[in-house]
Formats: C-alpha cells, sequence, structure tokens
C-alpha cells in the first residue's frame, strides 16, 4: 500500500507491470489517498490508509482556522462592539466559512475515495479497456498516483494560496475595504489588520483557500485520468442499455462531488449573507452571481466527461451503420417471407419467432440511435445543481417569512 501513498519505494518505470501490480493499481486508485499533507497527517495520528479518522480531522483543522479568532477578538473587545460594523459573532461569512464550509471540504475527501475507488477496476472487469491496451491503462492510474503524491505540486498551490490568494484576491477584493470590521480597520495606506485580523488573514483563510484549491488540484487529476482513458481505443458497444456504450458507470460517479458543491453553495451563501445583513442588498441581487457559480461547478464535474465525446460519436456513427445495414437485411428477409410468399408453406405466424426477433432489432436499433456522446444524465445535473442551491435557500427568509417560504416550496414540490 505504501506506494500508492508516495511512503516507499516506487516501481522503475523501465519494468514492465505484472498482472498482480496492474490488479493493485486498479484496486487503489484514490484523488486524496496520497500527498504530503495526508503523509502529516497519518504521523500525528489524524488519518489512516482508508481516509478514516474524519471526526479528528474536522475538530482539529476547524478549531485551528477559527478558534484562536474567537480568542483574539475576545481580548480585542471586538466580540459585539457596536463600534465595529461588524463584530465577530455576527459576521455570519466567517461562522459559516470555518464551521460550514471546512469541515464539508474535509468530509468531502472520505466521500470521494470511497466512491471513485471502484471506478478503475470497472473498467477492466467491464472490458471497456481492451487486452493490448492494459498497460496503457495502468500507466494512466501510476500518472495520477505521481501528480497526486507530488511534493512539488502542493508546495506551489501553498505559494499560491499566500501568492495571490491571500495578497491580491482576499486583501484587494474579499476583505471590506471601507468599513470597520473586528479584523481591520481601513485607513489611507491599506487595511491596518488587528491580532484577530493577523491570524485570520495568514493562518485561517489560507487554511480556507488551500483546502478549496487543492480540490481543483485534485479535479484537474481526475480530468488528466480521463482524458488518458480516453485516449485508448475502448470497447464501446453501441447497443448497450445505458445508451453511452457501456460507459454508464461513470455517470454515478458524479455524485461523490456532491458534498464539495455543498460546501461552495455554503461560501455563496456566507457572502451574500455579509452583504445581505452589513451592506443592505437584496438576495435577488445575486442572480447573476448564483448562475454563475452553479454553472462553474456543474462544468468542473461534468466537463471532464466530455473526453469520451469523440469516440462516443464514432461508435454512435458505426453502430448506425452496422446496425442500419443487419436492419436492412432482416427486415427485406422478412417482407420476402411473410408478405411474399417466399417462406415455408404451411408455417404459422402466430407464434413465429421472426415477429419477436423483428421487434428485439428495432429495440437495439433504437438504443443505438438515442445514445448519448457523454455519460451526463438530466437527474444527476439537477441533483448537483440542487447541491448548490441548498445553503442559499434560508437567505430567502431575508425576503419572507418561514411560513411563506415552506407554503412556496411545498408548493414546487407537490
Amino acid at each position: 500500500m505504501s506506494r500508492y501513498l508516495g511512503l516507499g519505494p516506487k516501481r522503475s518505470s523501465h519494468t514492465a507491470p505484472s498482472a498482480s501490480d496492474i490488479l493493485q493499481d486498479t484496486q487503489n486508485f484514490s484523488l486524496v489517498l496520497g500527498g504530503p499533507l495526508f503523509q502529516l497527517l497519518r504521523r500525528t495520528h489524524m488519518a489512516d490508509d482508508a481516509m478514516e479518522l474524519i471526526r479528528q480531522r474536522v475538530i482539529v483543522i476547524t478549531l485551528v482556522a477559527w478558534l484562536p479568532l474567537l480568542v483574539l477578538a475576545a481580548l480585542e473587545g471586538h466580540l459585539l462592539n457596536r463600534s465595529v460594523a461588524v463584530p465577530f459573532l455576527l459576521d455570519l461569512e466567517v461562522h459559516i466559512r470555518f464551521l460550514v464550509a471546512v469541515p464539508i471540504l474535509i468530509i468531502a475527501e472520505l466521500v470521494v475515495h470511497r466512491r471513485l475507488r471502484p471506478i478503475t477496476r470497472a473498467f477492466i472487469d467491464r472490458g471497456i479497456i481492451p487486452e493490448g491496451s492494459v498497460m496503457r491503462f495502468d500507466e494512466a492510474i501510476r500518472a495520477a498516483f505521481r501528480l497526486r503524491n507530488s511534493v512539488v505540486a502542493e508546495l506551489l498551490l501553498v505559494a499560491l494560496v499566500y501568492g495571490v490568494g491571500i495578497l491580491i484576491v482576499w486583501r484587494q477584493y474579499t476583505a471590506l475595504q471601507t468599513t470597520a470590521t473586528w479584523y481591520a480597520v481601513p485607513t489611507s495606506g491599506g487595511l491596518k489588520l488587528s491580532l484577530a485580523g493577523f491570524w485570520y488573514g495568514y493562518v485561517s483563510v489560507p487554511i480556507f483557500q488551500f483546502l478549496l484549491v487543492r480540490w481543483y488540484f485534485r479535479l484537474f487529476i481526475w480530468s488528466r485520468f480521463l482524458w488518458q482513458v480516453s485516449r485508448i481505443d475502448l470497447n464501446l458497444v453501441p447497443t448497450h442499455p445505458d445508451r453511452v456504450g457501456g460507459l454508464g458507470f461513470l455517470a454515478n460517479t458524479v455524485y461523490a462531488f456532491t458534498a464539495l458543491l455543498v460546501a461552495h453553495g455554503a461560501m455563496l451563501a456566507a457572502q451574500f449573507a455579509g452583504r445581505i445583513f452589513f451592506a443592505g442588498a437584496a438576495l435577488t441581487e445575486f442572480k447573476v452571481e448564483t448562475g454563475a457559480m452553479v454553472c462553474f461547478l456543474l462544468f468542473l464535474v461534468f466537463g471532464p466527461f466530455l473526453v469520451f465525446a469523440p469516440q462516443l460519436a464514432r461508435a454512435k456513427r458505426m453502430g448506425l451503420s452496422e446496425y442500419g445495414a443487419l436492419a436492412e437485411r432482416y427486415v427485406r428477409e422478412f417482407d420476402a417471407k411473410w408478405l411474399r410468399g417466399g417462406g415455408p408453406a404451411g408455417e404459422a405466424l402466430v407464434g413465429s419467432a421472426d415477429i419477436q426477433s423483428l421487434a428485439d432489432l428495432a429495440n437495439s436499433f433504437d438504443v443505438v440511435r438515442t445514445m448519448r456522446i457523454a455519460p451526463i444524465t438530466r437527474d444527476a445535473i439537477v441533483r448537483l445543481a440542487a447541491a448548490v442551491l441548498v445553503p442559499i435557500v434560508p437567505l430567502a427568509l431575508t425576503m419572507m417569512s418561514l411560513e411563506e417560504l415552506l407554503k412556496r416550496l411545498f408548493g414546487l414540490v407537490f
């Protein structure tokens, strides 16, 4: 197991993998089970090889990010001090970000690990990967392992967080620039951070941003892996009842990212809440931002499947051609036999297998005709979009009463 975590000796790239190596690679695939931070968590007994101990990670990381802010804000008298426009205890954005979004981002690791782990094995067991391409498939898995375990990659993520996320994005665009808050006071030279503000800006926010960008990095690894698999000449069956040539099992993998999308919805709700309660904004002003975020997240999750579109489109064209030719031959023989008197004398039409075969052929041709060019379903799109929007729904109470909100929701459902 250690070589999959980046902890032990690695197989030489010049050595051909054995059948047992390939089997282990397909059984140990994981987007989250590896990397320097994961190794640190293992050494501090906050993670194990199965991504368990989730409670310890949630408690420790959440408290490191949030508890010092509470203590420092209290020492500075900014918990509920009305001398600042945004006291700490009323800053919903901070509490939702660190007490809701951060735990969900951590829990999402366990969900993704469990849901995606069987996927690589499914490619082999379902015969999607031709025997002659198994080694290429294994190399795609090992390439994902190397990128996931990369020390350089995580160091670059840290540099990105502090170089861009804090110095540019947070200080210039996210932090309130015109209002005195529990963490900073605006001056002519820029924001003057309080003690709590220093911890917030250089510890808490970086922890949050690192967890977030590391998820984007994992989605990149996932996308790259699927792209490499799509370069293999896959065994796709046009008449497969899943209507994506046998790749239908991939459609369910998107649900593994539901928690990640809920976390994004919570972050969006946190930003909206701050602007509603402290800047006098209305929820209806955020339609464009909400729609853009939903589209962005859906593209992040479903976009990687589009790499299979060329092969699926080609399989559909070939299936229409081949099954069209077969149908043409069959229906002509059926016509000649039953309508032109070409069949044996005395053969009964009732009970003949020819009728059922004609129906079966028509069903097969219809499956090919309705093939999709990506393993994406409308149900999955709706559910994941809802996952983003659910955390925002409570903000509707700023515009209407709870009773009216429930009536509208029940009206939509029933």
